[in-house]
Order: structure tokens, then sequence, then C-alpha cells
């Protein structure tokens, strides 16, 4: 059972049965619930980021390029792959969604979380992947866990109408049981935020909260966008969580690897990178768009003390292929030493 902190209580829980999808909120409506949520100067401090940010190519974030931004990208890269012959190989790729399994040991986790599932869905792009969501909504019917986190990416597009992502989301939200958590990527908008709040997300905008099971706690933070609009805040997450607490992080991207270890964060899950999507023969990815190692592209990792997870993905960027690059739901699995 997920119990809020005590400086967060904010709801949760869907305001009504899952069912027919309820009506979405403009985004005016959706600014003024963020005003109550995050306070008035916090919310327009974070849209104003975004609106000024939002669709730049060059020079924003923690790179340089930011191809997903340029409009004719998605055409010439689907225009390369079909005048080559390997588009409707890389779509078929892009839908083989496959289940991996990550176990994750640590004398802090209390015994009482030994063999606590954590479900990790991460860069969905729902409006861009309706094949490899009804592959993931497959994989979800008959597993078990206990908690679900996703890491962000939820819209194809980095700009315009999310009301086809938030459609998409809507119904994988009905494949998934019991508490689910959130952070933003940098494909989305804050104004996404009192839609899926509503559906039962709880988004983590630089927050925790206490997992509590059997009498012991864990704790789950998330940080905001670190890799574009870079209005992540690692202090304010980690602000009174205890220090001998076994700690989760979830950040869109891993790029703040080096900083969630000195905060003293236990383990890190993130995605953003799709393991590099196209990738050569072996797996090894032309690029992973992230300023960091290789090595933590994807799949399990450590730094420090710090251990860390990056999923290549469920969904897919741009354009819907996958190359030697299965896509992925993961599930991670707590071990006590203690």
């Amino acid at each position: 059972m997920a119990q809020e902190s005590e400086e967060l209580d904010v709801p949760g829980a869907p305001s009504r049965e899952l069912g027919e999808p309820p009506a979405f909120m403009s985004p005016d409506e959706a600014k003024r619930c963020l005003d109550s949520r995050l306070g008035r100067l916090h919310a327009r401090q974070r849209i104003g980021i975004e609106k000024d940010h939002e669709a730049q190519v060059f020079g924003q974030g923690l790179t340089f390029l930011h191809i997903e931004n340029l409009p004719w990208s998605h055409a010439l890269i689907e225009m390369v792959l079909r005048l080559t012959g390997t588009y409707w190989r890389g779509h078929a790729n892009a839908a083989r969604v496959e289940l991996r399994e990550n176990i994750v040991a640590s004398h802090k986790i209390p015994p009482a979380f030994d063999g606590f599932a954590i479900l990790h869905l991460s860069d969905l792009h729902v409006d861009l992947s309706e094949r490899a969501m009804r592959r993931v909504t497959e994989i979800l019917s008959d597993l078990p866990y206990d908690l679900c986190v996703m890491t962000g990416d939820y819209r194809g597009k980095t700009f315009g109408s999310a009301d086809a992502c938030l459609r998409g989301l809507y119904r994988l939200r009905q494949a998934l049981r019991g508490d689910t958590f959130a952070v933003l990527g940098n494909h989305d908008t804050i104004l996404l935020v009192p839609d899926l709040e509503r559906m039962g997300v709880r988004m983590l905008l630089n927050e925790h909260v206490a997992i509590e099971r059997g009498g012991a706690r864990i704790y789950l933070a998330g940080v905001d966008d670190a890799h574009f609009f870079r209005v992540d805040n690692l202090e304010a997450a980690a602000d009174e969580i205890p220090p001998e607490s076994y700690s989760i992080l979830l950040s869109h991207t891993p790029e703040i690897y080096r900083q969630a270890a000195h905060a003293g964060f236990d383990l890190m899950l993130a995605g953003h990178t799709h393991g590099g999507q196209i990738c050569l023969p072996g797996g090894a990815p032309i690029t992973i768009d992230a300023h960091m190692p290789r090595r933590l592209a994807r799949g399990a990792w450590r730094y420090g003390e710090m251990d860390g997870y990056t999923s290549v993905g469920a969904g897919a960027s741009i354009v819907p292929v996958r190359f030697n690059c299965p896509p992925e739901v993961t599930l991670h699995r707590l071990k006590s030493l203690g």
C-alpha cells in the first residue's frame, strides 16, 4: 500500500469509475488545476518554460540537437526506411514488446519488502505506438505486481494537442491494477498532469511518497523532466527522506545519475534513451540522445552505491520502428539482504 508523505496531501484516486473516457480538460481548466496542485507561481513558471522551449531544435536541454522537435524528421526517416525496404520489418519489430525481469538486492531493503514487484513502463508514446500498446495490455492481463511506475514520454510529438495521448493512456490505465506513480518526460506537457491524476496516476513532480508494507517503509521519489526542460529538483524530491531508509528515484532520463547517487538514492529507474531504438547488429546503438556513458543507456547498471535501470521503453519515438532493440515492459523485484 502506498501512503503519501504528510507534505503531499494531493488526491490521486480517479474521480469516476474507469469505463467511458471522461471529457479531458481544456488548457485553461488544466492551468487552474495546476495552480492549486503546484501553487500559482510554480505552475506559471513551469508552463512558461515549456511554452518558451517546447519546439526548440538547437541548444536547449542537456544535448544540443533535438531531432524529435524537427517537424519534418518523421517524414524524412520514414522515407529513407521505405526506400531501403526496411520500414515494415522495423514496424513489426516495434510491436514485439517483451517482458524483462530485473532483481535488485540490497541490505537496506526491509524484509517485509522481499519479493516486492515493481512494474516499470517507460517511453510509451501511446499515440504513435498503438500496436505496441495492445501488446503491453496483453502482457499486463495476468502479470502479478505490487506497484506500477511510469518514467515519462507518454505522447508521440513534443508539442500540440495531447488528446490522442490521453485517450491511449486512459485505455492503458484500465489494464493497470493498484497504485501507479509517474513522472514527466521531455515529450510531455505539464498540462497532462490534472487528467492523469484524475485517472488515478499519481504524478511525482519533484516530490516523494512513502510506500508501506508489513509495518515497514521504503520511499519513492520522482523528478520533473531533467533532459530538455531541465525542471528537475532532486533536493525537493529527496527532502525529508530518512537517510537510513531504502529510496527509489524515478527520472525520465538517467543523465542525472551522478546527482541522484550523491543525493543518497539506492535505486534509480529511468528511460528516455530507447536503448538507441535503431541499433546495429548485436544491439550497439547508433545514438542514445543523452549526455552520459553508453553503459547506462539500457538495462541494469551501477554507479557508486546506487543501482540503476534504464528501460529501452515500450513505445517508439519519431517513427514507430525498431531494429536490434526490442521494446520492453520491466518487472523489478526487490530482494532483501537484511
